[in-house]
């Protein structure tokens, strides 16, 4: 059970993520997203402009020169790529020349770890953050980030791999909350978790079959955690979480949409602060 004594002092220092070779899975579903970047000079030219890559396509088997000067930059900024058949490669394009190679480029800017922790510093509030786990919706993402703004949480941190991005669907789900909520992504977030808790942040994480979510003390700095609705909250993950928050259910059915159940939890959180800051 947490204690009702939180450690409120933050540490801002920038969390790095660590680096990881790309992702290959052929099988991995398309991205929808805003900014779709075809050609091989496009591409690399956006990657030596420092522009946030979420995905790159590459035509499997595709081996020469100036794929791999592409497949290199990618690699520095440890961004996901995808080997593709030709025919799903055309399928994603738009301009039907691609030259072997397309970039999924954000729609808008990630923001830092740093950055969250930042604005909850500079609102002189304890920190709020809302962490998703295997949300690959972006509609779902949207509705969080929505959420979350509306809720006063400071930020959203999703994960790098296997996840939605700030993607124009996402952004228009988000109904403008995009551009006032900082998203950041890590590589790892059972880490990221680790590294939060040394700054005095606890974690709970979504699951039905935890303890009653008003019998939980909510307040001061803390991180929710959400999963996705079919799956819930990976088990690594949980098991960093220092407890857990079920939401009461009555019905026939055994689980919320990721977003609702986001925003069921992120409303008792602020009741309880507001009851918390009050009494």
């Amino acid at each position: 059970m947490r204690k009702n004594n939180h450690h409120n002092v933050i540490n801002h220092n920038i969390i790095k993520e660590k680096k990881a070779f790309p992702d290959t899975n052929e099988s991995e579903p398309l991205t929808e997203n805003s900014s779709k970047i075809e050609g091989r000079n496009a591409v690399l030219e956006a990657f030596r402009a420092g522009m946030t890559i979420d995905k790159l396509y590459v035509l499997s088997g595709c081996k020469d020169g100036p794929v791999q000067s592409i497949l290199r930059e990618a690699k520095k900024q440890d961004t996901i790529v995808s080997f593709i058949a030709r025919e799903r490669l055309d399928q994603l394009s738009e301009t039907k020349k691609h030259q072997g190679v397309i970039a999924l480029a954000a729609a808008y800017t990630y923001a830092s770890i740093d950055d969250i922790l930042a604005a909850a510093k500079d609102k002189g509030e304890p920190p709020f953050l809302i962490l998703l786990d295997g949300i690959e919706d972006p509609h779902n993402l949207g509705a969080i980030i929505r959420t979350a703004n509306l809720a006063g949480a400071h930020g959203v941190i999703i994960p790098k791999r296997r996840a939605a991005g700030l993607t124009a669907a996402a952004a228009k789900a988000s109904a403008g909350a995009v551009y006032h909520t900082p998203v950041a992504k890590t590589v790892n977030l059972c880490q990221t978790i680790q590294d939060l808790k040394k700054k005095g942040i606890w974690f709970v994480c979504a699951d039905r079959k935890g303890d009653l979510m008003y019998r939980q003390n909510l307040t001061g700095p803390i991180g929710l955690v959400i999963g996705s609705e079919g799956e819930g909250v990976s088990r690594l993950v949980r098991e960093n979480c220092d407890y857990t928050a079920a939401i009461p259910m009555k019905g026939d059915i055994d689980s919320l949409n990721a977003s609702v159940a986001a925003g069921v939890l992120s409303y008792e959180i602020v009741r309880q602060r507001m009851e918390d800051r009050n009494g």
